[in-house]
């Protein structure tokens, strides 16, 4: 049997993850990448299949063996000889927006595993935001949060979990661009153009766990007596 076609761990598909997820802080990978190799490496059975996404990743040697099949029309020049997949260079923090500290770098990438997961208060939201979580409860409120734009883009990227999203009163919402596969997906916020202090557009994928996004509790009644 080929190297290429050998069985892969769990293990083995985390450490990917984890080197793609260094891509993405910097700047590397876009969000949209980011998501669609991790579900390439969560679904991958051999080598070739699973390092068929870091092949073009600076910092990241492969041996010819462990790589997918190449094309009989197209050969690619072979590869420094290795089998370990060094870590990329380390970045303390992801990419800063214009007009913050350095010293606020925002938190990219929220993951949780089958744990519970909360951000609240004054928290940096960045403009582009990926959750990753399976089998936990995630719980973002941006009611109080620190917009580095009006405009959030939330990707989501998870199995069988609870994620609960609450936005300011003003606030708007996209979820159209959420795919669910035995998941459900609601949204009690208005739809419509940016006008308030927050436009959250949020997309991803979904497989058997919840995504709601709601207004605080009780601002309904004070919109109907006039007091928000």
């Amino acid at each position: 049997m080929e190297a290429r076609n050998l069985r892969v761990s769990d293990a083995e598909r985390e450490h990917v993850g984890e080197l793609l997820q260094r891509a993405v802080g910097q700047g590397m990978l876009s969000l949209g990448e980011f998501t669609e190799r991790m579900d390439t490496a969560l679904a991958a059975k051999t080598r070739g299949e699973l390092n068929a996404v870091l092949v073009d990743l600076p910092g990241v040697q492969l041996s010819p063996e462990y790589l997918p099949a190449p094309d009989p029309v197209h050969v690619p020049p072979p590869v420094p000889h290795s089998v370990q997949h060094p870590p990329l260079p380390h970045s303390p923090h992801p990419p800063v927006p214009p007009g913050l500290p350095p010293h606020a770098a925002p938190q990219t990438v929220v993951k949780g595993r089958m744990s519970s997961v909360d951000r609240s208060g004054r928290w940096t939201v960045p403009p582009e935001l990926l959750v990753d979580s399976k089998m936990s409860n995630v719980s973002l409120d941006f009611t109080r949060a620190v917009m580095s734009t009006q405009v959030v883009h939330l990707t989501i990227d998870d199995y069988c979990s609870s994620i609960s999203l609450t936005v300011p009163p003003e606030a708007t919402a996209d979820i159209n661009g959420i795919e669910t596969i035995g998941a459900t997906a609601s949204s009690k916020v208005r739809t419509g153009p940016p006008y308030g202090p927050l436009h959250l557009v949020v997309h991803g994928k979904v497989r058997f766990g919840t995504v709601n996004v709601r207004y605080p509790l009780g601002t309904t009644i004070r919109r109907m007596f006039g007091r928000g």
